[in-house]
């Protein structure tokens, strides 16, 4: 399989390991809607996305069912909010401190591949095993995107290369006009691509093939075919069909009923096969809409009718803003919602890292309040000022409602969402020990992280943290058992032990020492140390 190399790779390939956990701090004040438990509600992080995946990984590694990003392209163009041609001070910082001294021999290809690639690799550990991921781009890195994106997400895993129509007009003042950019699109398991995805809800297009010209009680109906190609015909598909009318119709050349005689009887015989106003035309078979049961097969072409296009999504923005666009280059919600309705339902969990002006939480709300759905959204913002201003304000003002620029009120589409930033120390302090202010919570989702390479759903009321491939997993730490001694509880002895829930199997329990002696081993116990075993 071809391979993708660059200046720096070296260097980038492992660096997700490296970044440090943070920790996620709510923002109360900028917070939106009733309050919801961080890990059942939507969620929007201020900070670097690299750091800030990597904080939010303990919490939902392999629950993500859709990840839609919109990274910087890559176009040199300096006047964009996150500096296009990834030369902000914060890449140059991290190419400095990570790269090293090769850093400054880069060009702008090979850093925006710098950039990329961990997160990438920390993006993968957030699906679920029937998840995609879909990354927005333009021709200027999307052929190196393509290398990228099969190196990380496997090449047998790629599932479409979708082309956006976003714009409808002509440009001529340039030597070519391009209107389109791509959006790749990969699976975490192809093997789960035909569960995972779902056809388009009917648009009005298909919608409008179905009527109801002779007043039939089940309602509109389109026509079709009431042949099929020969070569797939059995022997009873051939004969000639007499009308009501008694008319006969013979099969054209290299065609078959689709009905056996017998069968298209009974369909004639329950006004299921159309002859036409006069009963004379070629017999065609009546589908019912109120019968159909699958929808449109989602293309590779989204074409600006139906995903709209950048003039609307900045149109949409400053209706939402009172006239004027906070964004240069949003992306509309309608071109997101075509990938939500493609493989999401329910209460899935949407991620974005490359948050922009929100459009991916807004897309979220949008289609909930479509099809009743109850997904989440996580969306990831570097910029402090965009994150509060933009970011926040737009997905607090579609759902709580807003007065456009007309001076009209839009009524909100429901829902809410915490606000948080990361913490400025990681969760561990220079000399290696859990910082002092560290919850219980906090640190259990970190713990079975370690141990399960999977997001924590669990409560924070009990030293069982859950059952994982047949163990139990504990975490003795900031007096969990409500013990007030000096060790708080969190030194693993015998009569501690005998506090614990318990488990028949094996049992992996983190704590600050082990004085349990040969009795951990009667008991089927691992024994961690905190913080020493926690390198995660």
């Amino acid at each position: 399989m071809p391979t993708l190399n660059w200046i720096g790779k070296e260097a980038v390939v492992k660096h997700h390991k490296e970044v440090p956990f943070r920790l996620l701090e709510p923002v109360p004040e900028l917070c939106c809607g009733p309050a919801q438990g961080p890990d059942s509600g939507n969620l929007i992080v201020q900070g670097d996305n690299l750091h800030a995946l990597k904080a939010l990984l303990p919490r939902y590694a392999g629950r993500v069912k859709c990840i839609y990003i919109d990274p910087p392209y890559n176009t040199g163009n300096e006047g964009w909010a996150y500096n296009d041609n990834v030369n902000s001070p914060e890449i140059r910082r991290w190419l400095g401190e990570v790269v090293g001294k090769e850093g400054e021999t880069l060009d702008r290809h090979d850093r925006w591949l710098c950039m990329m690639y961990p997160r990438l690799v920390l993006l993968k550990q957030f699906l679920r095993e029937d998840g995609a991921i879909f990354v927005s781009i333009d021709d200027n890195e999307v052929a190196a995107l393509r290398l990228l994106m099969d190196e990380i997400f496997g090449v047998n895993n790629f599932i479409a290369q979708f082309i956006w129509e976003k714009r409808k007009n002509r440009e001529n003042r340039k030597i070519i006009s391009i209107r389109h950019d791509h959006v790749i699109a990969y699976a975490m398991n192809g093997e789960h691509i035909g569960k995972a995805f779902k056809p388009l809800p009917m648009n009005t297009e298909a919608l409008a093939r179905y009527k109801n010209p002779d007043n039939d009680v089940r309602g509109p109906w389109k026509s079709d075919p009431a042949t099929a190609q020969a070569g797939h015909g059995t022997k009873s598909q051939f004969y000639v069909l007499t009308a009501p009318n008694g008319k006969h119709h013979k099969l054209p050349s290299g065609r078959c009923w689709v009905y056996t005689e017998s069968v298209m009887q009974e369909m004639i015989a329950s006004t299921r096969i159309s002859f036409g106003e006069s009963g004379n035309n070629v017999p065609r078979i009546k589908t019912f809409l109120h019968e159909k049961q699958r929808g449109l097969t989602p293309e590779t072409i989204l074409f600006a009718n139906e995903a709209s296009t950048n003039e609307d999504a900045k149109n949409a923005l400053k209706e939402i803003f009172g006239g004027h666009s906070p964004f240069e280059t949003p992306k509309p919600p309608e071109l997101i919602k075509q990938f939500l309705q493609m493989c999401t339902r329910g209460d899935d969990l949407i991620l974005d890292s490359f948050a922009g002006s929100g459009t991916t939480g807004h897309a979220v709300l949008k289609q909930n309040a479509e099809d009743g759905g109850s997904r989440r959204f996580i969306l990831v913002e570097m910029d402090a000022n965009i994150a509060q201003n933009v970011t926040r304000e737009r997905v607090q003002r579609v759902a709580r409602g807003y007065t456009n620029a007309k001076g009209q009120a839009v009524a909100g589409l429901g829902g809410g969402f915490q606000f948080c930033r990361l913490s400025a120390e990681p969760l561990f302090d220079a000399g290696g020990q859990i910082r002092h202010d560290v919850g219980f919570a906090q640190l259990a989702e970190f713990v079975w992280f370690a141990e399960t390479g999977a997001g924590w759903n669990g409560h924070a009321d009990s030293p069982l943290l859950g059952i994982f491939e047949g163990r139990a997993i504990y975490l003795l730490y900031n007096g969990i058992l409500k013990d007030k001694s000096a060790a708080g509880g969190n030194v693993l002895t015998g009569p501690v032990f005998d506090r614990l829930p318990q488990f028949a199997g094996p049992k992996v329990i983190y704590a600050a020492a082990n004085r349990m002696g040969p009795r951990a081993a009667r008991e089927s116990v691992c024994f961690k140390q905190t913080p020493y075993a926690l390198e995660v």
